[in-house]
């Protein structure tokens, strides 16, 4: 063997190594520290838009749960989702979402309104919500709205009580989201079931940290400061 095909045979070796290192890292990443999300729908609107890229982190949560006006990224949890949601659906984006270097689709994200104990009531004389009694003034970061903060299809008051261990969710485009308002038992509704409206704390993958992409739109995702106002249960 010459000198030269030495040198090939350990580039590539080399080679083979460092990609084996990388793959290795990003599922590390993935699995404990970060990972990458698309946004699927215009319910984050207008802070999040469609196919924007989000960087979640999931340290936050090691040792306490999401927090008034988080913006998280949760598994469904049960019938949230449709088909136009499901994730990547080629092969290679998929392997590629599964070892951490291709953003995930399959997964919502939404802002924590109310946390275990508390009671989510919409709407007052202003139109807007409030969590255990205390308002939320939300037009700094919400899409405008015209009678409510939420939703506008049911202004004409509701409230809900947030089981222990679980989430009220909502998106900031309070007119284009299917989320615990929606899935909440209503006068308008009947009969239904309440459960669907509140997400699991453990179905929650981590905590948006930055919008990556597009690029001149990047930024670091904030917990507004309205959230620290409100009463505890």
């Amino acid at each position: 063997m010459t000198s030269a095909e030495r040198g090939a045979g350990k580039l590539i070796r080399e080679t083979v190594v460092l990609l084996g290192i990388a793959v290795l890292v990003a599922v590390l990443v993935k699995t404990f520290l970060a990972q990458a999300f698309y946004i699927p729908s215009e319910s984050m609107e207008p802070g999040l838009a469609v196919d924007d890229r989000i960087v979640v982190e999931k340290a936050s949560y090691w040792f306490g749960e999401p927090e008034r006006g988080d913006v998280v990224v949760f598994d469904d949890p049960g019938g949230w989702l449709d088909a136009s949601q499901a994730g990547p659906t080629g092969t290679v984006a998929s392997v590629l979402a599964r070892v951490g270097l291709y953003p995930s689709g399959g997964h919502l994200v939404k802002r924590v309104i109310g946390v275990g104990g508390d009671t989510v009531a919409c709407c007052d004389d202003d139109g807007r919500l409030s969590v255990n009694g205390t308002a939320l003034a939300e037009d700094a970061f919400i899409d405008p709205q015209v009678d409510c903060d939420g939703p506008q299809a049911d202004c004409s008051g509701w409230s809900a009580q947030v089981p222990e261990g679980h989430l009220f969710v909502m998106g900031d485009n309070r007119d284009e989201s299917a989320d615990s308002s929606f899935h909440l038992c209503t006068p308008k509704k009947g009969r239904c079931d309440p459960a669907p409206a509140f997400v699991p704390v453990d179905l929650v993958v981590g905590k948006v940290v930055a919008l990556v992409w597009p690029a001149g739109h990047a930024k670091l995702i904030h917990r507004p400061d309205v959230f620290a106002e409100v009463a505890e249960p």
